[in-house]
């Protein structure tokens, strides 16, 4: 009895310290696994350097055939976000510091993606979106009629781009971790004018009606962040065209929006995110609200500022110029990163909206000759349009003018990154097919409230698309609004291709001037076979479309798909945020409203495939959106063609690069001058004997640096080409000379510190013979107070 007593007591503690052992490994798994239960992604942010050959090369955007590359204002990037169910879906978007998406570049990303990842990434799940800056290098899209003015293709331009966009990718992947992301929203209300108001007003009254403003002032961020490292980046989408920066500018830039991001990235730094510092309040931020001074990059081992004395000025005339010397090529990159690499970055993107008839010059439209304002209807002074110019808030400098704007986007996305609070929670998801735009059926209504079948067109470009914008205007007679065409030019057209009566009536009431869609010598001049995706993430729908969206044409689009979304009884889809990515995956011009298609201004003109564009949009799009609801698969009958192989570029090769006798590459040819002293908002500048930024690119680098002396007799790097206040000027003595001159030009910042500094460039040069040689020089220092 004793015994078998013994023994249950025994069993019983035993069975006690079991319940006992689960109750603590349960604890301690819900303690330990927040990740699991709390943040329902990965998340992971990634960028790199696109910047393109700063010379020679014609810039994209305006089809200004003299607006060649000549220097740098700032870097341009790629930048992309990764949001991935632990195991499930993922997407991928990418924000080029562009002026819109290649479908060749897109083949070739997503071609390196299936070699490095197989089917994880891939064109259902993969955007690639351009911000539509004007201010880039060209030559890096397909189609005829986009690489005209860049003398065809420019193997370099898309090769650091299909690079940078592979990279920031790989970088994002490689940062996925799991986290949470917000979304916000809200008004920006000086960012923005519409420059075809006259095309907008003949869009119906009841529906103008409905919306306060004629160009969508709304601008919606996500905001990232980490479970461990606190918040890690922002993406937003806001309507306003890539055009502060003018059609005579030849420093390679990122306009507005590119801008906002270098802004809002540097404020980041400087408040301590991600990694999180004591001087910043719970949610990574500053709790004061951002001043007006312009942010800058600077490297973190930079001393805190020094009081000038004449022993400092006296140490800044002993430090004459360096002269020009020799590198080895991996030096320079690693020169100038080193003091960075490694450190957790915040990604902030800019991204594009329906911009189609939305400009960031919001002073207005005047005529250059009478400072008058311009024709409502034409855009024309006295009947020429190429006297009608829009201006900007920094009239008349462009520079700043991209600041203020820039300034304005950076500003509001600081105040919903701030304010963010409905977590976006729900699955991942992503349609996307591809459709024949040329001839795609279309189910319209009648004015009776019948059903009526129409065809789009063959791609065509009227009259009016030669006469260009109040952003950038055209040559000639050309004028917007015109929808007779003129006997001349008509000629001139037939010389290259005479439209058929099929496609004359189609396109009607646009008259045609390049019938492109049917132009294929020596292959297509434009693209047909166009991608329509859409990405969701929990409550935000994502439309990916691969062109311009004028205002009215991007509401009715979210709205019939927000309509189909929101009409599923499960209530799944009823706080959904549709925003629309303008320019993505490739590139096929304007989407204009049908009303706004008939005056046949630029957009309207520029809306290839004829007056039924936006209900096909309209109508494809819904069929995602429905097979969404429904979790069906969209099946696609075709495939954009890839035509690299059959790419021609006529942009002459750097020969070689030479200098005076005497004098090395990197020898300074104007220095700054002895013994001299600058304040801040001061301007300092020096000039190097240089050779070709073609010979190399300088990714990730830098042609231009601003260096800082320490207190150890050592100069540390400060600022560089990537930075607001440092430009890299480049220029020939003449169009053949293989010689050469770099401008290096600091505008000295309100906040630099003070202390002893002087000018570095890099550079480059190709031999007649050999290879390709990398050099520096400096210039002699200079006290800034």
């Amino acid at each position: 009895m004793e015994a078998s007593s013994s023994l249950r007591f025994q069993v019983s503690r035993f069975s006690s310290f079991k319940i006992w052992l689960c109750l603590f490994l349960v604890l301690v798994l819900q303690n330990c696994s927040p990740a699991l239960s709390d943040s329902p992604y990965l998340v992971g942010m990634g960028s790199y350097d696109i910047t393109g050959p700063a010379a020679d090369v014609n810039m994209m955007g305006y089809a200004n055939a003299e607006q060649i590359a000549s220097g740098i204002h700032f870097r341009l990037k790629a930048r992309a976000f990764i949001v991935a169910e632990p195991n499930g879906k993922r997407v991928v978007f990418v924000n080029l510091d562009a002026c819109m998406a290649s479908q060749l570049v897109t083949i070739k990303v997503l071609e390196r993606l299936k070699a490095r990842y197989g089917d994880l990434y891939n064109e259902n799940n993969v955007a690639i979106s351009g911000i539509h800056t004007h201010a880039g290098p060209g030559g890096y899209l397909q189609y005829v009629v986009y690489i005209v003015t860049s003398l065809g293709f420019v193997r370099q331009s898309f090769d650091v781009i299909v690079n940078g966009i592979e990279q920031c990718i790989v970088e994002a992947h490689n940062n996925l971790h799991p986290g949470k992301i917000y979304v916000n929203k809200g008004d920006l209300l000086d960012a923005s004018v519409n420059r075809s108001p006259s095309a907008y007003l003949n869009n119906p009254a009841e529906e103008r009606g409905k919306y306060k403003y004629n160009v969508d002032k709304e601008m919606t961020l996500i905001k990232f962040v980490d479970d461990e490292s606190g918040p890690i980046g922002s993406f937003n989408w806001f309507a306003t065209h890539g055009t502060s920066m003018s059609r005579t500018n030849s420093l390679i830039s990122g306009d507005n929006k590119g801008a906002a991001a270098r802004f809002m990235e540097d404020w980041a730094e400087q408040n301590g995110i991600p990694k999180q510092a004591a001087h910043v309040n719970h949610d990574g931020l500053e709790s004061s609200h951002m001043t007006s001074r312009l942010p800058r990059r600077v490297s973190p081992i930079i001393p805190e500022p020094n009081e000038i004395t004449d022993d400092l000025v006296q140490l800044a005339s002993s430090y004459e110029a360096s002269g020009g010397r020799r590198l080895s090529s991996s030096s320079i990159t690693k020169r100038i990163r080193s003091t960075q690499q490694n450190r957790p970055k915040f990604v902030s993107a800019f991204c594009q909206s329906n911009c189609g008839d939305v400009s960031p010059n919001v002073l207005g439209t005047f005529c250059i000759d009478t400072g008058l304002p311009c024709d409502f209807n034409h855009s024309t002074c006295n009947g020429k349009n190429e006297l009608c110019y829009g201006r900007g808030p920094g009239y008349p400098d462009e520079f700043e003018s991209t600041h203020i704007i820039g300034n304005r986007q950076f500003q509001k996305a600081v105040d919903l990154f701030s304010s963010a609070s409905e977590e976006i929670q729900g699955k991942i998801d992503y349609r996307h097919t591809y459709l024949d735009f040329s001839k795609l059926e279309v189910n319209v209504r009648t004015s009776t409230g019948s059903q009526q079948v129409v065809k789009t067109c063959p791609a065509a470009m009227g009259f009016a698309f030669a006469a260009g914008t109040t952003d950038g205007p055209g040559a000639f007679d050309f004028k917007q609004g015109d929808v007779k065409g003129n006997p001349f030019w008509r000629l001139v057209r037939n010389l290259l291709k005479t439209p058929g009566k099929e496609q004359v009536e189609c396109q009607a009431p646009k008259p045609i001037l390049l019938d492109t869609g049917e132009m294929k010598e020596p292959y297509d001049w434009a693209p047909a076979i166009l991608p329509i995706q859409i990405i969701r993430i929990g409550q935000l729908a994502i439309l990916c479309v691969p062109g311009e969206f004028t205002t009215m044409a991007g509401r009715r689009l979210r709205d019939a798909v927000k309509a189909v979304l929101t009409s599923d009884n499960s209530g799944e889809f009823n706080n959904i945020h549709v925003v629309l990515a303008g320019l993505t995956n490739t590139y096929s011009q304007y989407i204009t409203t049908f009303e706004e298609y008939e005056i046949q201004r630029y957009e309207g003109a520029s809306t290839l495939y004829g007056p039924h564009t936006l209900s096909a949009y309209i109508q494809e799009f819904q069929k995602l959106a429905t097979a969404m609801v429904a979790n069906k698969e969209v099946p696609t009958n075709f495939q954009p063609p890839d035509m690299l192989d059959k790419q021609i570029g006529l942009l002459p090769g750097v020969v070689f690069d030479s200098t005076p006798p005497g004098v090395e590459f990197g020898d300074v040819s104007s220095d700054v001058p002895a013994s001299s002293t600058f304040r801040k908002g001061s301007v300092v500048n020096a000039t190097f004997y240089s050779a070709c930024p073609r010979n190399d690119l300088l990714t990730d680098g830098t042609f231009a640096l601003v260096e800082k002396l320490d207190g150890s007799n050592s100069w540390v790097p400060a600022y560089d080409d990537d930075d607001w206040s440092l430009r890299f000027k480049w220029s020939r003595p003449s169009k053949l000379s293989p010689r050469s001159f770099a401008t290096l030009e600091w505008t000295v910042p309100g906040d630099a510190p003070s202390g002893v500094y002087r000018l570095r460039h890099f550079g480059a040069s190709k031999p007649l013979i050999g290879s390709i040689k990398h050099f520096t020089g400096t210039s002699r220092a200079f006290a800034v107070r």
